[in-house]
């Protein structure tokens, strides 16, 4: 057989043993199949690969969204109770009719701590969800001993008060008698509770 392939006469295959032929065809199916694999098959290959990892990209987020669906009533439950729970700190400030009083109460808590209050004016007072926030421009003149005995005051009064500061600055007083005392100015914030019928009404008063 060796001789065969030895004598081929690759001008004239057909004439070649039989052997020789199937063998010669055999190679060259197996160039084909080889060939077409890299050409054809081989980038099949890749693109496969590609959409695998695409589907398993696909099937995170969707697992993921559907574990976050499935607790999603339990996370409207937790803001629901959240809400309720803010609404009980809220409940513990001042309602409406108590509101001027505690205006009055936090200015002559300034003046009780030797504070020389050179503005108090109480701003328009804006309605949020279940409370609103009235707005207090200030401009007071004192020492950090009675700065801090006024935020104790503040603190000791019998309602809950919260002072929020909003642009507020803080310098050095100048001027005769000025030495070691500060200037508080700007608007500060304090809040008080609606009720269930006052925002009531003032959902009517907003409706068309």
């Amino acid at each position: 057989m060796l001789s065969d392939f030895r004598n081929i006469d690759y001008t004239d295959l057909g004439s070649a043993a039989a052997p020789v032929r199937y063998t010669l065809l055999v190679l060259l199916l197996i160039v084909l199949l080889v060939g077409g694999y890299f050409l054809l098959i081989s980038d099949k290959w890749d693109e496969l690969e590609r959409v695998k990892q695409q589907e398993f990209g696909l099937r995170s987020d969707f697992e993921n969204k559907q574990q976050k669906a499935a607790n999603l009533e339990a996370y409207e439950a937790q803001l629901e109770e959240m809400r309720e729970l803010l609404k009980t700190m809220f409940r513990q400030l001042p309602g409406k009719t108590e509101m001027d009083k505690l205006l009055v109460d936090i200015s002559q808590t300034a003046l009780a701590a030797g504070i020389d209050v050179q503005l108090f004016q109480p701003l328009t007072e804006e309605p949020r969800d279940f409370y609103a926030e009235r707005p207090i421009a200030i401009r007071m003149l004192g020492d950090y001993h009675q700065f801090g005995d006024f935020v104790s005051g503040v603190a000791a009064l019998p309602r809950v008060v919260i002072l929020t500061m909003h642009d507020i600055s803080l310098r050095k007083a100048t001027g005769q008698g000025a030495a070691g005392r500060l200037v508080l100015e700007g608007q500060v914030k304090t809040y008080r509770y609606i009720d269930e019928d006052e925002s009531a009404d003032l959902a009517a008063g907003a409706g068309p």
